[in-house]
């Protein structure tokens, strides 16, 4: 494939404006949005200047101006509409958690894996420059073996019984909202844990209002992540070496300020990570780069890791009793 894509937009809430926003930033096409109501599809087309407004994701999918499809819905629908993208030939982004499970997520994968198309989980903060830059230092032997990670995604969000957050029937809980960022962090500088522990306190709805992950690797590694959404952290994160350590500034899953220090405390370097927007076009970038090469998987983030993440995710789940309507 050669050229830029056109992206369709598959529900179109709060995250679907951000990406969206940070898409035209870029200068990327937006052929198409689509939405269960026309009013919505309607509204959202306008204030993006987009041309095209579907009143199902259905006919989103179906349009011919359309090549790739950025799935934005709740959690226990993304593996759902992901396969309805797929199955009409487009490559899809998919917003994290990559679905509701690990099952839902390797259905994904193997049908994309059938068709030959592009499956990217939307963990945009795999894509910014100062991630870009730990990876580079930690394989460069900056701060020597790497022996712990700490990492923290804690928010005080809406309390609302009725709240996406709240509510069981559509994912909710600190978890797959929030702590779906530390995880996926300890994965990418450790890989596949040994072991996991967790422990969570529940919200009265039955979701979890904040949960601790504790994960323990093969040579003694140790990562640490906690997410809560009924208080606010300093959210940020350290990744501890032999030699040194790297810091990353709040908000660390955002666009911002990492430093390399020596075990003497002096600041080796500085990495300014800001980028234009959010930083959520970094990853249409990727997927891009992908489709235009013929890949179906690249080295940040592979589709068959985003389902390992899942079957973590799963574990911590079964170990702090989170089970969801249709699971």
């Amino acid at each position: 494939m050669t050229g830029r894509l056109r992206w369709g937009i598959l529900g179109l809430g709060g995250i679907s404006r951000k990406f969206t926003a940070d898409l035209w930033t870029a200068g990327i096409e937006v052929g198409a949005v689509g939405s269960r109501s026309q009013a919505t599809a309607d509204a959202f087309a306008a204030d993006f200047g987009v041309a095209r407004a579907h009143d199902s994701y259905a006919a989103l999918v179906d349009d011919p101006a359309v090549d790739v499809v950025y799935v934005g819905t709740p959690h226990p629908f993304h593996a759902e509409h992901a396969l309805l993208a797929l199955r009409a030939g487009k490559h899809v982004l998919v917003e994290k958690p990559f679905a509701l499970n690990a099952a839902q997520a390797r259905a994904v994968v193997a049908e994309a894996d059938a068709r030959g198309l592009v499956v990217l989980e939307a963990m945009w903060t795999r894509f910014l420059p100062h991630m870009v830059r730990l990876r580079e230092l930690i394989r460069g032997g900056a701060i020597g073996e790497v022996r712990a990670l700490t990492a923290d995604h804690s928010q005080r969000l809406p309390s609302d019984p009725g709240h996406r957050l709240q509510d069981p029937a559509l994912g909710g809980g600190a978890l797959l909202d929030l702590g779906i960022y530390p995880v996926s962090f300890a994965w990418d500088v450790f890989g596949r844990p040994e072991t996991v522990w967790a422990r969570s306190t529940p919200t009265a709805t039955g979701v979890d209002a904040q949960t601790t992950v504790v994960l323990t690797y093969r040579d003694g590694q140790q990562a640490v992540t906690h997410s809560a959404l009924d208080v606010a952290g300093r959210n940020d994160a350290v990744v501890l070496g032999t030699e040194g350590r790297i810091e990353i500034d709040p908000t660390w899953y955002r666009p911002t300020t990492l430093r390399l220090v020596a075990p003497d405390g002096r600041v080796v370097e500085s990495v300014d990570g800001v980028v234009p927007g959010r930083g959520m076009q970094l990853q249409a970038f990727e997927l891009e780069r992908l489709a235009r090469e013929g890949r179906a998987s690249g080295d940040v983030l592979p589709p068959q890791e985003s389902v390992a993440i899942m079957e973590t995710l799963d574990e911590v789940r079964r170990q702090i009793g989170l089970v969801y309507p249709g699971e």
